[in-house]
């Protein structure tokens, strides 16, 4: 059993593990039990009630967050010659294509996302087995696989963020700073819930947020009541 800290044990001590706290009252306490040296992660796990093995139960998509992440995205464009300037000007941190595919099979993904147009799709559908368990992977869904590259780029600059349930039925969002105001946090997890909650499958059956904990890096998880942010 791993050892709790003298600081974990000062953060447990400032909230009820056993209770549900409404968003405001959470974001309060995940700033007050936040004790790293550094300017932590806010996380957000949403569980739901879905079978992701089930096509017609998958949840995923994309929420551009009012007060974006805090932190800056690192944007790879895969695309032709002709769009390389447009991803350039709106921003994108490296362009390209053959030399990029290449060096992401040599074991390279130091990037938070990738966009790419439709047309070279079948050479960047090749490095699904390396971006795909990254979370890396372009989709129509999620805006990442477009013609309106300078679009794209924009948007994931301002703070528009990918999600996908995993295989446990837990959404996992990185949602802000911990420097942030309150008010900013609390707005930022509105959108994705409210996003999330949107998005429920038709073929899910029974309760589809199971739960909601809010947290920061290192810190405890505080439970969420999915009222608080619905009404």
């Amino acid at each position: 059993m791993a050892k709790v800290t003298k600081k974990q044990k000062e953060a447990l001590a400032k909230f009820d593990k056993s209770k549900i706290y409404s968003l405001t009252e959470a974001v309060d306490i995940v700033k007050k039990i936040t004790y790293t040296k550094f300017d932590a992660s806010v996380d957000l796990n949403i569980r739901l009630g879905v079978d992701p093995r089930k096509a017609n139960q998958m949840v995923r998509g994309s929420v551009t967050l009012p007060h974006g992440t805090g932190k800056v995205a690192r944007v790879l464009v895969l695309c032709t010659p002709d769009k390389e300037q447009e991803a350039k000007d709106a921003g994108a941190d490296y362009v390209g294509l053959d030399e990029y595919i290449q060096k992401i099979k040599d074991g390279w993904t130091d990037i938070d996302v990738v966009i790419t147009t439709p047309n070279v799709m079948p050479k960047v559908g090749a490095l699904g087995r390396i971006l795909g368990p990254r979370g890396l992977m372009p989709n129509p869904k999620t805006g990442t696989v477009t013609m309106e590259i300078a679009k794209a780029v924009q948007e994931v600059k301002a703070g528009k963020i990918d999600f996908k349930v995993d295989k446990y039925g837990i959404v996992h969002a990185g949602i802000a700073k911990v420097s942030f105001d309150a008010s900013k946090i609390e707005e930022n997890a509105k959108e994705i819930i409210q996003t999330i909650v949107k998005l429920k499958p038709s073929a899910a059956k029974g309760t589809y947020v199971k739960s909601i904990y809010m947290s920061s890096t290192m810190s405890p998880g505080v439970q969420i009541d999915l009222k608080s942010v619905t009404n």
